[in-house]
């Protein structure tokens, strides 16, 4: 029973980043935004996001590793589950030490104070933001598969 919760909880948490973070891709392309519009529309993203994701990804690493090593008696299910781990420390990471930084600049700019290079940090954001999307979501797909293989 305690691996079916983990389990449910494992796909639940990693869904909601991997959603949040397509979400974002999909709905969200700065590109033909103007500068004023850029900066409020990222800022009250931070705002909105700024804790509430790192805390889930966390919770869904934990829970990555916690169903590995319940179902560590099926080596391949062991090792789909590290790999899902590993995809979603990446995401982490790019996040952490390369879309985070850009948000603290962004939060720092007004409408009078947006720096001229405003457009080469938002093309940065935007491309890192889609390497952690699809880490995130070869992380989520590898926790599926390893939901709904046959042992």
């Amino acid at each position: 029973m305690t691996t079916q919760i983990i389990k449910f909880l494992n796909l639940l948490m990693t869904g909601l980043v991997a959603g949040t973070l397509f979400g974002i891709w999909i709905g969200y392309n700065p590109k033909n935004l103007s500068v004023n519009t850029y900066a409020e529309n990222q800022q009250g993203a931070i705002k909105a996001l700024n804790t509430l994701m790192p805390i889930l990804g966390l919770i869904s690493v934990i829970l990555t590793v916690i169903a590995a090593i319940l179902q560590k008696q099926n080596n391949h299910v062991f090792v789909i589950l590290i790999i899902a781990a590993g995809f979603l420390i990446i995401s982490g990471l790019i996040t952490k030490f390369g879309n985070q930084p850009i948000n603290s600049i962004v939060m720092t700019w007004s409408k009078d104070s947006i720096p001229t290079n405003w457009s080469d940090l938002r093309d940065k954001w935007w491309l890192l933001h889609k390497l952690r999307t699809l880490t995130a979501f070869i992380s989520f797909c590898l926790i599926i598969w390893s939901n709904i293989r046959k042992n």
